[in-house]
């Protein structure tokens, strides 16, 4: 029989056909689609004629369709709905895909044929979206290590493959310790807890096939836990578990994977003439150098220490008044500021929560896209990789824009966390498309027959992957290869980070902000609590945030530690990190950061680019209101639209005239002096 995943898919919208992919169509799929790439790369060195752009650049940016139609599906699935034998084919493919682009980027033939119309240049008389494209490829293939020659060749590629085993080794043990660990909770245990908590948690239960509920190390059932539980002594195990993950011991622990990663990583840049991964990685980015980046670290870590230290105090003698001994911990700091919070807001999360269904953000973050940018969402009834994967597709003015998929639930074969990815990018060359394009989440899921309800964060998590989507959706440039996200890591997280303002604007709330049982609008007193409690923890949330962005650059910039650990605790006690307060991702966890380059070095970014949001945003404000129609037209048309075919800097003045400072960021976190 004809594999699948290498025929023609007459399915709507060219979607992956998950429905009839098996797992055992993967292996000899991508046998075939590595042998038709191979070939193809084969064909452009081997042509006769002068190298030029067609021949060359984009004859290269045109080869492996086969090898993207595989791949796609099974990434998709990979990080989505991870069963053993996908855990043990990603295995299988991690360190042959790894050799194989190893082998490409360090094919001398190849290169010198792309230097070849690199030094031409001048001479194509090629337009800016062209001329981008070279720029890329060319820099692309020096970085990846095309230039060396020899050992230093054959070190290269052993680096990339063995990078790719870790990588892979490192995220599937840390979801197999956060799929194995549960506590088990008995009915006294659930005193004090909310309904949509214990609701959770028995549906938990259910699904790990216990005859009770369940606390997960799901962010969505772990964090409201420690924000409830009376129970001290509970708080205090799921709290370890949670910062603990990766580190258990045994055949997942993760920190000697880390330690082996850094190394390779440092090598990696020396190979190349860096003398850190951090100057190699900063490179291409805004930031430019490690320097900047530290300084606008630091910039906001001395204020956000100042007020998380006060707020310790401050819940360190809530947490003496019920006779906790001793100083705060770090299981104590989310239950007390839940308390603080509603004694001083007078709001309380499990009142609030019943006003933010899922199914009505996702209203909310739609109709924001139709008012900001004229999209339209219409659901299909179309399968998907999951039963849980929602369907829509999105139009504007009647024309196809892009096919749009939301998986929101957690789930054991899911790994942590909430992204956004394209499982077919924009592109007009080398094969014209629309985008599909898919928002991932780790929402807890209810009992059946039950509305599945969101916190205020999950509501924004979902408006940040939502953010992202836009970037791919309304993606409008030549090349695949710039489309959407394809842009500096320090630049990606803007779209993202801006769109979540859009939750804060009270006509958005004020209509889809509604009960789930009554369907009435929240109360104006109660949204006026929401949105003067935006900055509330705000100190803790900056400081969780910002170690671990410290961490990350230093591990990097300079030599590799030889232990990780005990580095993480030197960079964090010169910080004078508050003892309650635990990085937002310990190391043995930090899977931006070592399951793969993508947030290496980088994990600062979300803070670079929430320098550009808060100013961005400012730029609707200014205009009369967040839907001000030329600003929109603006965001989109300067930097929603463009991808990577300019400069991020370059993007960013067109749409507002100049780079921001970090004044705006202070001010909108309530940390400006």
């Amino acid at each position: 029989m004809t594999n699948v995943l290498l025929s023609p898919w007459e399915t709507p919208f060219d979607l992956p056909p998950f429905d009839r992919i098996d797992d055992e169509d993967f292996a000899p799929a991508l046998e075939t689609a590595l042998i038709e790439h191979n070939a193809e790369v084969a064909a452009i060195v081997a042509n006769p004629e002068e190298p030029d752009f067609e021949n060359t650049i984009a004859a290269l940016e045109g080869s492996g369709a086969a090898l993207e139609k595989v791949l796609a599906p099974f990434f998709a699935l990979a990080g989505a709905d991870a069963t053993p034998r996908r855990q043990e084919l990603q295995r299988q493919f991690s360190p042959k895909l790894a050799k194989h682009f190893a082998d490409i980027s360090g094919n001398a033939a190849l290169y010198r044929r792309i230097r070849a119309v690199w030094d031409r240049r001048d001479d194509l008389d090629l337009d800016a979206a062209d001329a981008r494209q070279l720029f890329l490829v060319h820099r692309g293939y020096v970085r990846a290590g095309a230039a060396l020659t020899g050992a230093q060749a054959d070190r290269m590629k052993q680096i990339k493959e063995r990078l790719a085993v870790l990588g892979t080794e490192f995220t599937q043990n840390l979801l197999k310790d956060e799929s194995d660990w549960s506590m088990d909770l008995t009915e006294a245990d659930l005193n004090g807890l909310p309904d949509f908590l214990v609701d959770a948690a028995r549906a938990a239960g259910e699904e790990k096939g216990k005859d009770g509920p369940v606390i997960t190390l799901s962010r969505s059932l772990i964090v409201p836990f420690l924000q409830f539980s009376p129970r001290r002594e509970l708080r205090e195990t799921a709290w370890k578990a949670w910062v603990s993950r990766g580190a258990f011991g045994g055949e997942t622990d993760n920190r000697a994977i880390a330690g082996e990663i850094l190394a390779l990583r440092e090598e990696r840049a020396k190979l190349l003439g860096y003398d850190s991964f951090a100057g190699y990685k900063l490179e291409t980015e805004m930031a430019g150098e490690p320097a900047a980046v530290r300084n606008l670290l630091m910039e906001v870590w001395e204020p956000a220490k100042r007020q998380a230290l006060a707020d310790q105090e401050v819940l360190s003698e809530m947490a003496a008044e019920d006779g906790v001994n001793g100083p705060i911990e770090g299981w104590d700091w989310r239950y007390y500021a839940e308390k603080r919070r509603k004694a001083e807001h007078d709001l309380d999360e499990a009142a609030l929560k019943p006003y933010f269904q899922l199914d009505k953000m996702i209203e909310a973050a739609f109709d924001c896209a139709n008012r900001l940018f004229g999209l339209e969402f219409k659901p299909l009834e179309i399968g998907s990789y999951h039963p849980d994967v929602r369907v829509w597709e999105a139009t504007r003015n009647g024309e196809h824009v892009a096919i749009f998929l939301g998986d929101y639930f957690a789930r054991g074969t899911k790994r942590s966390g909430a992204w956004c990815s394209a499982i077919r990018s924009q592109a007009v060359r080398p094969r014209e498309q629309a985008p599909v394009v898919v928002n991932v989440c780790n929402f807890a899921k209810p009992p059946k027959g039950r509305a599945a309800l969101l916190s205020y964060d999950d509501a924004r998590t979902l408006f940040h992957e939502f953010g992202h989507a836009l970037h791919q959706m309304l993606s409008d440039v030549r090349w695949e290869g710039v489309s959407g996200t394809s842009v500096a890591r320090d630049f990606v997280e803007l779209p993202s980070q801006l769109y979540e303002h859009w939750l804060e604007v009270p006509e958005v709330l004020e209509k889809f902000a509604v009960h789930v049982d009554t369907g009435e609008p929240m109360p104006k007193a109660m949204l006026d609590k929401v949105l003067g409690a935006a900055n509330f923890d705000m100190g803790f949330q900056t400081v969780e945030y910002v170690a671990s962005a410290l961490v990350d650059l230093e591990f990097h910039d300079g030599a590799a530690p030889a232990d990780p650990m005990a580095k993480q605790a030197e960079v964090l006690e010169a910080l004078g990190m508050p003892r309650a307060i635990p990085m937002r991702h310990a190391t043995p966890q930090f899977a931006h950061v070592f399951s793969g380059d993508g947030y290496s070095s980088g994990y600062y970014s979300y803070m670079w680019s929430e320098v550009m949001d808060a100013d961005a945003f400012a730029a609707f404000e200014e205009a009369g209101g967040a839907f001000d129609p030329d600003v929109a037209k603006s965001l989109e048309e300067n930097i929603l639209s463009m991808g990577g075919s300019v400069e991020a800097a370059e993007l960013y003045e067109r749409f507002r005239g100049r780079l921001p400072g970090v004044e705006a960021l202070l001010k909108g976190r309530g940390l400006a002096a």
